[in-house]
């Protein structure tokens, strides 16, 4: 047997310095040991069982009680520091890392010649002793060490970094390996959905249910769902945007108390806050109404709150949220007259508030069909939401126009408005409730609108008709108070996890062999242990495109020197939402300040694989409003035609190029 000392055991800074021709060597000898193993009978991958005896933590928090005593422990290894004729490695643990002592002499000069060929990631087996070093550190005295299984890759010791983030998310598997924050945060996620459901089944007497994932109406939201085809019955489904209108069935049928929580899926844009697939928690009250269910959304985040960080206040990337009970109140149209001056409780008509809401500067043509209620829902959205600090909260929204609440209540007071409030807490909306609607007339009044708007083409999120769920009501619903809360949003503020991506375990990605697809770009992936890939040169059959014809027209030296041509770094980039084109940067140009340029190229690029790549940009262009963002620049893209269809290729450059330089 081979016992070199080219193991793999690498300083993290040398392998980021490493080409892809010398990892695949250190993969080739890994599968080398695998080999010798192998032939001679000691394939790790036979081995199905280790009675494992106590843990890392475990361990150290009790060594009184444990010194010397025997203990059987499993673990990867982390860390190998090979002396001669002893060692010391690291293992980990479901709790963390031990320190193992292993000495020739006590495990046999043949198992510890084959324990040297042993590699960083490698999974053991260890039967010991507790003692502690010279040193005071807590450790096991190895007396019998099992190979487990064999690591075939390399073993990164830390990821950092813009450039590594996806990847990160792509191999949660090694993410949480070697970064132990990442397992506590779902660690932490685990405490929190496990109190939420404590408090909704303990404290307040609900029953927890399953509904279904597949339907064929997609209802409960406004939301484009994803579809899909059940080939025995031959017909189209979808997948559920929200559990709501099952649930309140149950209602109907008797159950006072019932909530789910489980994944729901829209067909939507992405972005730090928004994956397809989420975990929301929904819940009704028979017999309640809005107050009572802004109790349990209080209750249920001030206790998960304490029970994972013991603190009602919630910390998040810097800011501080104390979510103590009560929480503010704000009326919807209050917010707006705050934030625009536009006052619509003084306005009735739909064309003064269209006037009114386009002089401030909507669209007009967004919103020529709007009604006054939608108008001030939009205002809200586009003007309210975003300033900064103005719905840290926590605060619940009130007074929701009719036209966007399809399933609440009215208000008796003023029937332009709903029982209805959403939650924020740093500004997100982080749940939606209300006294549902249970009047069947006026629930298939508001379906019949929302499938109009549907069917039109006006609004392709509106709510479909449900005559089932108009059934139900007609059999009979009382009084309820109902509750969505966004799980997800919940968990990243009690983590502080900057993204959503961070808090689910395997967030959406796009495959990476489909990573620039539309563009055409050559993606050579070096496939998992691949031990011969040689670089070729890509054969681009240039023949089908069709380009501009060039200007004619001269333009003089001065005007386009003019023009500011800088290098950025991409630092964020994520999806703009109600649009299905652009994508909002946030850019480095050099200068110290954040730069947002939108660029309508979400058809040809994901938000996440242009976060760290180094652009071109036109910096001294006036900023241009988009959506309601400023857009201050132009990114250039490169544009063809192929095949009658239109490509484009962001312009990016070697990331060696500092941000701010200047072309020339």
């Amino acid at each position: 047997m081979s016992t070199e000392e080219t193991r793999d055991n690498i300083a993290p800074e040398a392998q980021e310095e490493m080409s892809e021709e010398s990892l695949n060597e250190l993969r080739k000898i890994r599968r080398d040991k695998l080999k010798a193993l192998q032939e001679a009978g000691r394939n790790p991958f036979l081995e199905e069982k280790w009675d494992v005896t106590a843990h890392s933590k475990d361990i150290k928090d009790n060594f009184d009680a444990m010194e010397d005593q025997e203990v059987s422990c499993a673990g990867r290894i982390m860390a190998f520091r090979n002396m001669g004729k002893a060692s010391f490695i690291d293992i980990q643990d479901k709790q963390g890392r031990i320190q193992c002592y292993v000495r020739r002499d006590a495990i046999g000069e043949e198992e510890y010649d084959w324990f040297k060929t042993y590699d960083i990631g490698d999974i053991i087996g260890v039967e010991g002793t507790v003692f502690k070093t010279k040193h005071g550190e807590v450790s096991i005295k190895a007396a019998r060490i099992v190979l487990l299984s064999k690591s075939l890759q390399i073993l990164p010791d830390k990821w950092h970094g813009l450039k590594d983030q996806d990847l990160r998310y792509r191999q949660r598997y090694v993410d949480l390996i070697v970064n132990p924050e990442v397992k506590e945060t779902f660690v932490k996620r685990a405490r929190i959905i496990k109190e939420i459901k404590r408090v909704l089944e303990e404290d307040y007497g609900y029953l927890e249910v399953d509904t279904p994932i597949l339907t064929t109406i997609a209802g409960g939201a406004n939301a484009r769902p994803f579809n899909t085809h059940h080939n025995t019955l031959d017909i189209d489904m979808k997948m559920r945007i929200s559990n709501e209108l099952y649930l309140k069935r149950l209602i109907v049928g008797g159950l006072d108390r019932v909530y789910e929580m489980g994944k729901m899926f829209r067909n939507e844009g992405m972005d730090r806050n928004h994956n397809p697939e989420f975990t929301s928690m929904e819940c009704y009250m028979a017999y309640g109404d809005m107050e009572s269910v802004m109790d349990v959304t209080e209750q249920l985040v001030y206790k998960a709150a304490l029970a994972v960080n013991g603190t009602p206040v919630i910390t998040y990337q810097g800011k501080q949220f104390d979510v103590t009970p009560p929480w503010r109140r704000l009326d919807m149209t209050d917010a707006v007259r705050e934030i625009t001056g536009i006052d619509f409780s003084k306005i009735d008509s739909d064309q003064e508030a269209r006037e009114a809401a386009a002089g401030y500067g909507m669209d007009k043509d967004e919103i020529k069909d709007m009604p006054r209620g939608k108008i001030i829902a939009e205002m809200f959205e586009e003007y309210c939401e975003d300033v900064p600090g103005y719905l840290d909260g926590p605060v619940f929204v009130v007074g929701h126009p009719v036209e966007v609440s399809p399933l609440s209540k009215r208000d008796p007071k003023d029937p332009r408005i709903t029982r209805r409030f959403e939650g924020y807490i740093n500004g997100w909306e982080v749940c939606n409730a209300f006294s549902e609607l249970n009047d069947p007339i006026d629930q298939y009044e508001r379906f019949a609108v929302q499938q109009a708007q549907l069917d039109s083409g006006a609004d392709d999120e509106a709510h479909p008709m449900d005559m089932d769920f108009v059934n139900a009501l007609e059999v009979g619903l009382p009084p309820t108070g109902g509750l969505g809360v966004g799980i997800d949003r919940v968990i990243m503020l009690i983590c502080d996890a900057p993204s959503i991506r961070d808090i689910i375990l395997f967030p959406t990605m796009k495959p990476l062999k489909d990573v620039n697809g539309k563009n055409d770009v050559n993606e050579k992936a070096v496939s998992a242990g691949a031990d011969d890939v040689e670089s070729e040169p890509e054969k681009i059959d240039f023949s089908k495109v069709k380009i501009e014809p060039l200007f004619e027209e001269f333009v003089d030296f001065d005007t386009f020197a003019k023009s500011d041509f800088r290098a950025v770094k991409v630092k964020e980039c994520e999806a703009v939402p109600k649009s299905k084109k652009l994508l909002k940067f946030v850019l480095d140009d050099g200068t110290g300040k954040d730069r947002v340029i939108l660029s309508g190229i979400h058809d040809y690029y994901e938000p996440k694989e242009l976060i760290g790549k180094t652009c071109i940009a036109i910096t001294n262009l006036p900023p241009r409003p988009m959506m309601g963002i400023d857009s201050c620049g132009m990114l250039i893209s490169a544009v063809h035609t192929e095949e009658d269809e239109e490509r484009l290729h962001l312009l990016m450059v070697d990331d060696h190029i500092p941000a701010g330089a200047k072309l020339y």
